[in-house]
Parts: structure tokens; C-alpha cells; sequence
């Protein structure tokens, strides 16, 4: 495939100094006080829409005592690639837990109508090569990606031993066993030698803090607990007939709203959208595959592809490199690369080449507010629905159907950044600027909690390492690990997520490379006669200097960008930010990595008899 360079409007044509003071307009009319205390956890009476499973019934079963060499918390993609190493390195007693009813994490939650990956299938799904299969097409359906996961689970040995629709609600350590009590709401005890937060960045829901959210007598979920009983239609046939005489309002405008939006629209008697924050939406090429491209792949092809998004996505790709990709992911280093290949690749400077970089940002924006203006009819919608902000300030989407939703007679945009949210709820409906619309479905497509505090997005009460020391006070500044994935003073417990260290624009590339680190310290533990392995305190503090030592400053861009959890709803310097830079880039933190694993010494963890 060749990718073609996007007609964008010409740095002439763009007064730049304006946009950047209409950037800063826009995100101050949206920056909140609370920051992302702004979205609560479901309480009371909304705890049972998203505590519970309306997807799989709940099986009965006895409690489990057993001692368990890993107990994986965690079903979705991060705790599945955790499985796959450990069996890789032979450790096979081990049991995913989750309170989903099956494998798939996010993308069993996720069942609303239109639910796709939002990025290259061909690099987001792992271990493509190893399993011999393929998507169906570019972005995969969510229930593809679920199946696929169901695949991988039963391939690596983990489907018969996992147990869903269990809470854990406390972990901790037993010294004089040399074990982590896991213990669950369905009165399990895992003695486990090892245990691996696997819960991924979005597996537990939250809500905005709608004053009256309460009182509303209507039907409410969250996207992530769709009902298709109220809704009518199924996860593979989205056909919403029972909304034929509903009124519905979805409050957000984000990468799933995106999504569910043209269904809702096509199928709601009404439908009212609340926006915040327009997002930046691009058509979406969605073919489907070749068989005669996929047959031509050469072995390490996903390795290579999965580099070559990285690189776009993140900066820019090498001279003379192909986008493989050919998406709004990798636009601006696309456009970029052309342009220095049409000068001749110039030697520049950092300085110089991030400026070039910039003018093609403010350039891309342009041309994505112009689509807005090609499609939607009405021009005061199509002034709400433009995005303000630099392009990585929100997550760059894709839909071939969203934009036009709105020419529809029965869809009304509502803009409610002036309040900086919904104004309150009432018993029949929403309050919007002084006006009440009286709505039979509230659906929020609020997201999840991603930058909050630990505690809040993990979900469990108690979880005590060494002397009872709480990992929510160990870490009450945020962060101190070594090597991203473990700490001292809890003894074989391992995390995946964006904690500390390299990004990889590619989530499940990132945490399956945290997943195969892990999972060699769990063998090297096995394989060495060792009861249990921890870092020590000097490996943490040596491991954190160095990511301080090399750290990206981004805090000026992120405080520039209108609220999200990009940029933890705005607050500066957060403690759980989600992508903090690493100046040496991924790959070479990756042999930073791999070279510690070669040495015999493994300097900064200690093993016990």
C-alpha cells in the first residue's frame, strides 16, 4: 500500500499565533477545579449496573484454597499475554482471576452498538505469527477481538483454570509461608507464590458527577454495560429497535461515543449528544484483509509493522521508511517525511525538525475542522463539533458515519462546556444551559478510570506487602518500581500498565513486553530453588533516578491541552500520568531490558530460600 499525503490547507493559510491563543480559549472554558475528581465510582443504587455481569450468567461454584504459583488478575489482553510467558517459561500452575464472566478484559465489557478497535488491528492484536490468525479486516469488531482472545486463552492453557465473575478483596503477604493470601468475594484463599496486577488501564467504568444522577427515574448504563434487552439488537447485530419510541441522551463525545453514535442515532425516536469536548475524527479506511497480501507476509512482519506505528505515531518515522499503517495515527509523521524527502532530507536541528513537526500539527487540525464543515449541514453544529487543540491533546479517532449522524432531523448536538459538564439530572430527564429535555435512556459514554488513584482504579480494599506496609501508602507519591514492574517490600508481586519507564504506542506491545520481563524473574525464581524474589530497595531507588535522569519533560504540551485523561483532566504534574517520555525511546529501553535478563548477577532484586 502507498500512502497518499492528505490535502491539508497551507501554512499560509493558517495564522498560527491565533490558533494557539483559540487552543488556550477553548481549554480554559473546560479546565475543572476537581480535575478527575470531576467522575465518581458507582455508589449506592448504581453500584449493582456496574458491579454485575448483564452478559453471562453467574455460575455457581465452591471456594478455592489452594496453594497457586501465580494467581494473573486480570482476563483481558494483559493478563492472557502474562499467561502466554509464564507457560513460555514452563511455570503452568497459575489462574487468571476476573469479575467479567469471561476472557477479553475491555473487550468483553465492551459490547455497545458499532464497538471497534480504533487503531491498526494488524499491530493492536498479539502474537498474530504465533497463533496463525488474522482480523477480518483493518479495525476489527469488538466481538472479534473478544473471540480472539477466548483463542489465545485456550492456547496457552488458561480457559479451564480462571475463575470469572470473582472480586478480589484483599491481598496480602504471609511471611511465614512465603505467599500472598488472594482472597475473593466467593470466599477463595489462593495461597500464591507470585501474583501479577493484570488489570489493564480500563476495567473499571466511571461516571460523571451529575448532581441528581440519583433522582433519575428513567433507564441509565454505561457504555460498558450495555443492555441490549432495553436497547434491542445483539453485540454482532446492533439493530436498536426497541429505541424505535425512546428519547435517549449519551453524555460524551469520545472514542466510544464515536462509535455508538450512528446506531443511536439511526435507531432513537431522539437523541440528544452532550459535549464537553469535540473530538478530532478522520474517515476511517476499513477494508478488509487480502488474503493475497496476508499470504505474501514474511515471518517477523507484525514485529516490523508494529515498529513502524510506533515510530509514526510517536514522532517520526526513519528517512526513506514506507507508512505501513496509512491512517490518521501516523498522518503527521507521514506528511513529515514526504516534506523532508521532497528537500532532500535536510540535516536540522531538534529545534528546527519540532518545528516543521508543529506547522504540520496546525495544518492537520485544519484539515479535520474543514471535514467537519464538508459534512455536517447545519453550520452552528458544525462550530461545536470542530476540535481546538493540538492533535495528540485527545485520542485521534476515526468514523465514516459520525459527522453525518447530525444532519439527521432527530439528533440534537448540546454543547455543555459552558457549565463544564451536564448541569444536573432530574427525575425525567437532563437540565442543559437553564433547559430541562425529558429523556427515557441516559446512556454515559464516560470512560474509564485511567489516571486516578490506584486504589480507585484497582478496586481492591487491602492490598498489604511486607510488616503490613499498604501499597497505597508505599506509593503515595506516585510510582516506585524497578523496572516498571515491581517494587520493594512486596515480594513477587508484579504490575502491567503505564507506570514507569518506555511507552509503546502500541498498548498490548507494551504490556506483553512487561508480561515476557515478568515472567522470566517469575522462572529465574523457579529455576534458581528460590522460595520467593523482590527487589531491593536500592534496585527501586536506582531504577527511579535513572527514569528521572532520563525523563521527557511533556507537562508544557500537556497543560496547553484541553482536559482529558491524557493529561489527567488537566492537573499538572500528575502522580498516575499515563505517558511520561523516555528520552532514550523504546527500543532502547527494551535492551536495557534484555541485557539486564542476560546478566547472571540480575543486580537489584534478591532471591530467597
Amino acid at each position: 500500500m502507498t500512502c497518499q499525503k492528505n490535502l491539508m490547507p497551507a501554512p499560509g493559510e493558517l495564522d498560527i499565533p491565533a490558533l494557539k491563543a483559540k487552543y488556550l480559549a477553548e481549554r480554559d472554558k473546560r479546565l475543572r477545579k476537581e480535575g478527575g475528581e470531576q467522575y465518581v465510582r458507582p455508589t449506592d443504587d448504581l453500584s449493582d449496573n456496574y458491579a454485575h455481569d448483564p452478559f453471562t450468567p453467574v455460575a455457581e461454584r465452591a471456594p478455592v484454597v489452594e496453594d497457586l504459583d501465580v494467581a494473573i488478575l486480570g482476563g483481558g489482553f494483559s493478563g492472557i499475554l502474562a499467561g502466554h510467558h509464564l507457560w513460555k517459561q514452563g511455570v503452568k500452575n497459575v489462574r487468571n482471576i476476573d469479575h467479567a464472566g469471561g476472557f477479553g478484559g475491555v473487550w468483553y465489557w465492551n459490547r455497545y452498538p458499532g464497538v471497534q478497535c480504533d487503531n491498526d488491528a494488524y499491530c493492536y492484536l498479539p502474537l498474530l505469527e504465533e497463533m496463525g490468525w488474522m482480523p477480518s479486516k483493518k479495525f476489527s469488531d469488538g466481538w472479534e477481538i473478544q473471540e480472539y482472545c477466548d483463542m489465545m486463552a485456550e492456547r496457552f492453557e488458561l480457559k479451564d483454570k480462571a475463575l470469572f465473575h470473582t472480586l478480589v478483596e484483599s491481598i496480602t503477604w504471609d511471611e511465614t509461608i512465603k505467599r500472598w493470601h488472594v482472597k475473593t468475594n466467593r470466599g477463595d484463599d489462593l495461597r500464591a507464590r507470585f501474583v501479577v496486577m493484570a488489570g489493564g488501564v480500563m476495567n473499571m467504568p466511571k461516571l460523571p458527577g451529575i448532581p441528581g444522577i440519583h433522582d433519575f427515574k428513567g433507564k441509565m448504563f454505561h457504555t460498558s454495560r450495555w443492555e441490549h434487552d432495553y436497547s434491542g439488537g445483539s453485540w454482532k447485530a446492533p439493530e436498536l429497535t426497541r429505541l424505535a419510541d425512546k428519547r435517549v441522551a449519551i453524555v460524551g463525545t469520545g472514542a466510544t461515543a464515536v462509535q455508538a453514535i450512528p446506531y443511536l442515532a439511526k435507531y432513537a425516536k431522539q437523541l440528544y449528544v452532550l459535549q464537553r469536548t469535540p473530538s478530532n475524527v478522520d474517515e476511517r479506511p476499513n477494508p478488509p484483509t487480502d488474503p493475497d497480501w496476508a499470504a505474501s507476509l514474511k515471518p517477523g512482519w507484525q514485529q516490523e509493522r508494529m515498529a513502524n506505528f510506533h515510530r509514526g505515531a510517536q514522532m517520526m518515522f526513519l528517512p526513506g521508511e514506507p507508512d505501513l499503517i496509512c491512517d490518521i495515527w501516523t498522518e503527521i509523521s507521514r506528511n513529515l517525511e514526504m516534506e523532508l524527502a521532497e528537500d532532500g532530507h535536510p540535516q536540522l536541528s531538534l529545534e528546527d525538525l519540532m518545528a516543521r513537526r508543529d506547522v504540520i500539527d496546525f495544518q492537520v487540525m485544519e484539515r479535520l475542522r474543514r471535514r467537519v464543515d464538508a459534512i455536517v449541514e447545519d453550520k452552528d453544529t458544525a462550530e461545536i463539533l470542530k476540535p481546538w487543540f493540538r492533535f495528540m491533546c485527545k485520542r485521534p479517532l476515526s468514523n465514516n458515519e459520525y459527522y453525518a449522524a447530525f444532519n439527521q432531523p432527530n439528533v440534537k448536538l448540546i454543547d455543555v462546556s459552558p457549565t463544564q459538564g451536564v448541569e444536573r439530572m432530574t427525575e425525567t430527564g437532563f437540565v442543559a444551559d437553564g433547559v430541562e429535555y425529558e429523556v427515557d435512556l441516559m446512556v454515559f459514554a464516560s470512560g474509564f478510570e485511567v489516571t486516578s488513584e490506584l486504589k480507585r482504579r484497582w478496586g481492591i480494599d487491602t492490598v498489604e506487602g511486607q510488616d503490613g506496609l499498604s501499597i497505597y501508602d508505599h506509593w503515595e507519591n506516585g510510582p516506585s518500581t524497578f523496572h516498571g514492574v515491581t517494587t520493594d517490600q512486596f515480594p513477587g508481586m508484579f504490575y502491567m500498565g503505564y507506570i514507569q519507564g518506555a511507552t509503546n504506542s502500541s498498548t498490548t506491545e507494551q504490556f506483553g513486553r512487561q508480561a515476557e520481563h515478568i515472567a522470566f524473574m517469575i522462572g529465574e525464581t523457579v529455576r534458581r530453588g528460590a522460595s520467593t524474589f523482590t527487589a531491593t530497595k536500592q534496585g527501586v531507588e536506582g531504577y527511579v533516578q535513572h527514569c528521572r535522569e532520563n525523563e521527557v519533560d511533556m507537562s508544557a504540551f500537556q497543560n496547553e491541552c484541553t482536559p482529558s485523561y491524557f493529561n489527567n483532566e488537566g492537573e499538572k504534574n500528575p502522580k498516575w500520568a499515563l505517558f511520561k517520555g523516555y528520552v532514550a525511546g523504546w527500543d532502547a529501553f527494551r535492551d536495557m531490558l534484555a541485557d539486564w535478563r542476560k546478566n547472571p548477577e540480575l543486580p537489584g532484586v534478591a532471591f530467597e530460600n
